[in-house]
């Protein structure tokens, strides 16, 4: 691994596989376990980076399939790369853009060499090969940048899922070929479907590479959560204890809390933005819809206890009025707190882990 990524364990839970951290790069480190808001076109939505640093975000996400279509990497790299584009100095990570690509069913057609699609943008036919995501995740200038891999859906054959597990594994290598910056940490993705020994084989040979962190990808793309759960279990514990492991595309309590004792690290998903702009607020790990009547006469903030901007300052009562009223700044307000609930709740989880109290205080998480 390059000096500049390191990670180190600082915790461990007697009784599961949960683990404290210290995930390095060269934009700072992260405290982990711990939660990546998304900001797929280079902005969280709706969010000032002031107010993510705020709400104690560590390490943010954005989208190679997205932004290779607006604005793309050329006049990024020429702002001076994602991190000064966006005016965010912490850590930031990039996916492929394998996700987005193969979820354009009907736009899209498969092939060894890669990925060809029409823009649902502008129309224009793109080809994204392993070698052109990971150019254009150079380009970007993301401290940790993925691999670009083949995604099968929820359900799919087993005979599909050996076919795109595969050429996942083929693609990396294409990938680590095609890489050129060492100041950018390039993770593997383990797929596999709902296939245990499907998931063992890949990580299996994904270890082998050595590489500075892995991902499980393949999950939250429609199975059930049980599925989910045992996904990870039987693969966590495969992947390297010495680096940082990456579930994609998880965000709520329960799916944190069982990841985390199987043994993952860092975790990221749209849900607080996403539940936001559609009017709801997650208070101690629920979804409430603040557009309900119950609201309008409710003067308390969402969560005495959140320490966020919206919880010091403004009322559910206030909340309900900006959405009755469709004024935006209830998608700020409510993403504020959303976001910062989700860090409140990996950050809680780290210090228990750290006094070996995960199971007694987080355990009601994980039946």
């Amino acid at each position: 691994m390059n000096p500049s990524f390191t990670f180190q364990r600082q915790g461990q839970c007697s009784q599961t596989g949960a683990r404290a951290g210290v995930f390095a790069t060269p934009h700072g480190s992260i405290e982990t376990p711990c939660f990546m808001p998304v900001g797929t076109l280079a902005t969280v939505k709706t969010v000032t980076p002031a107010q993510l640093q705020a709400a104690l975000a560590q390490m943010i996400l954005a989208n190679t399939y997205h932004l290779h279509l607006q604005p793309g990497e050329k006049i990024i790299a020429k702002a001076g790369g994602l991190h000064r584009f966006m005016a965010w100095d912490g850590p930031i990570l990039t996916d492929s853009g394998g996700f987005q690509v193969f979820s354009l069913s009907q736009l899209r057609v498969i092939a060894e060499k890669g990925v060809t699609f029409r823009s649902p943008r502008d129309g224009r036919i793109i080809e994204m090969t392993p070698e052109l995501s990971i150019q254009i995740q150079n380009e970007l200038g993301a401290d940790v940048i993925m691999a670009f891999d083949e995604c099968p859906p929820y359900p799919a054959s087993r005979e599909a899922v050996v076919e795109a597990t595969d050429r996942t594994y083929r693609w990396l290598l294409r990938c680590i070929e095609a890489h050129q910056r060492p100041d950018q940490a390039l993770f593997g993705i383990v797929q596999g479907g709902v296939y245990e020994d499907l998931r063992q084989s890949a990580a299996e040979s994904l270890v082998q590479l050595d590489l500075p962190g892995y991902a499980i990808g393949g999950v939250s793309v429609g199975e059930p959560a049980e599925a989910i759960a045992k996904i990870v279990k039987a693969t966590a514990p495969l992947l390297p204890e010495e680096k940082p492991r990456y579930l994609m595309g998880i965000g709520t309590y329960r799916e944190m809390a069982v990841s985390i004792a199987a043994g993952m690290d860092l975790f990221d998903c749209v849900i607080p933005t996403r539940w936001a702009r559609h009017g709801a607020a997650m208070v101690k790990g629920e979804r409430w819809n603040i557009k309900n009547s119950q609201f309008r006469e409710d003067f308390r903030p969402l969560d005495e206890t959140c320490p966020c901007y919206t919880c010091q300052n403004f009322s559910r009562a206030y909340l309900n009025h900006l959405w009755r009223a469709r004024e935006v700044l209830v998608y700020t307000l409510l993403s504020i707190h959303n976001i910062t609930e989700l860090m409140r709740f990996t950050r809680q989880i780290r210090e228990a882990i750290l006094r070996d109290r995960f199971v007694a205080e987080f355990g009601h998480w994980l039946s």
